[in-house]
């Protein structure tokens, strides 16, 4: 942790590092370090050949040993690679998750009375994220959630993925009407369209997009681009949360002058709202059969009151096992249940405070299949 104090900057000369740079040939040095071993081991098995009088036999015992000199020198080397490969992996993949964590940070398990979990698949193997977004947020306009799949998978669609994430960070707070804040995610999408290289590719992207925002008093508004509607979940029952026509996806056309929300319902207490992407519902198995999701997540409500984690656990498990373990599309579940009554406008107002500032959650993370 880095603590920056605050005073009045005195008038100095700039300092310079009282320890001098790193020396050039230190890094020779370290290099020839790590050839070391593998130099011991091609000196033994040279010096044996040239030097012990029994490499210069023919007799049978004389092969046998050989052999096994040159198979114990052959072994160390392997080994010796092996170890340094291994530490290079486990390297990578360290500075790789907390880049992923970065981009895609862990929710809190609860905001402003829902009960939140989330989690997520690639495509590709040892991501952890790839083309889904998700966020949700506390605000003094609600709970504000995004739902978004840019086109493609796995990393070659987390360059898309990333700045509309980015830009409904910065803008749900700022922004009163759920119209402006999809506004502001098109031109962040087509800013970040116009920055990427010319390949011919640019023209094609898109990203289906999800707007949610649950007021304290439960009333659920919504703006749909192109993307899956979520379910309601009450009781032992599951149900679209709205059956209207979706706007295209961002990217393709523009918006329409007007953008007013959709009034969706109340979420009552004890109802949840389950929001995926198209990779859970298009996931085929080797047959080429889609994936039942609203069978399997009827099946996974059927205790009372549904807990998100062990839902989100029962549909990552049956996708899994439905696509052998290998998912043809990423895919991003999110689940918010209410588990508050209705609070008073007083008690809107400090909750939606205390849920700006995110805490650590044990809530399903970001995953990827073994």
């Amino acid at each position: 942790m880095i603590r920056i104090k605050a005073g009045v900057p005195r008038r100095t000369r700039p300092r310079t590092h009282s320890r001098p740079p790193a020396h050039p040939r230190r890094r020779p040095l370290r290099r020839v370090l790590a050839l070391g071993l593998p130099t011991a081991w091609g000196a033994t098995a040279i010096t044996y050949k040239v030097a012990c009088p029994l490499a210069q036999q023919d007799g049978l015992g004389a092969r046998i040993v050989t052999g096994a000199v040159f198979f114990a020198v052959g072994t160390g080397l392997v080994l010796h690679v092996r170890r340094t490969l291994l530490r290079e992996l486990r390297q990578a993949r360290r500075v790789a998750g907390a880049a992923q964590s970065a981009l895609l940070r862990p929710l809190p398990a609860r905001i402003d009375g829902l009960d939140v979990a989330a989690a997520q698949l690639s495509a590709d193997r040892g991501a952890a994220i790839g083309g889904d977004l998700y966020e949700a947020v506390g605000t003094e306009h609600g709970v504000r959630v995004v739902m978004g799949d840019a086109r493609g998978h796995g990393l070659a669609a987390m360059g898309t993925a990333v700045a509309v994430l980015g830009s409904f960070r910065e803008v749900v707070y700022d922004e009163p009407d759920l119209g402006d804040v999809l506004r502001r995610l098109e031109r962040a999408l087509a800013r970040h369209l116009r920055e990427r290289p010319p390949d011919g590719a640019a023209a094609e992207e898109f990203v289906t997009v999800l707007l949610l925002e649950i007021r304290p008093d439960g009333e659920v508004r919504a703006l749909n681009c192109g993307h899956p509607w979520p379910y309601v979940l009450r009781d032992k029952d599951i149900e679209p949360l709205a059956r209207a026509d979706p706007l295209p996806p961002l990217g393709l056309f523009p918006l329409p002058p007007e953008l007013p929300a959709l009034h969706c319902r109340h979420l009552l207490q004890g109802e949840a709202l389950f929001l995926h992407t198209d990779g859970a519902e298009d996931a085929r198995d080797a047959r080429g059969r889609f994936f039942p999701l609203p069978e399997v997540l009827a099946d996974a409500v059927r205790e009372r009151p549904p807990a998100p984690e062990a839902v989100l656990r029962r549909i990552l498990t049956e996708l899994l096992r439905h696509t052998d373990g290998v998912p043809s599309d990423d895919v991003a579940l999110l689940m918010l249940r209410n588990d508050s009554s209705p609070p008073g406008p007083r008690d809107a107002d400090i909750s939606g405070c205390a849920a700006r500032a995110r805490q650590a959650t044990t809530a399903p993370q970001p995953t990827t299949y073994p």
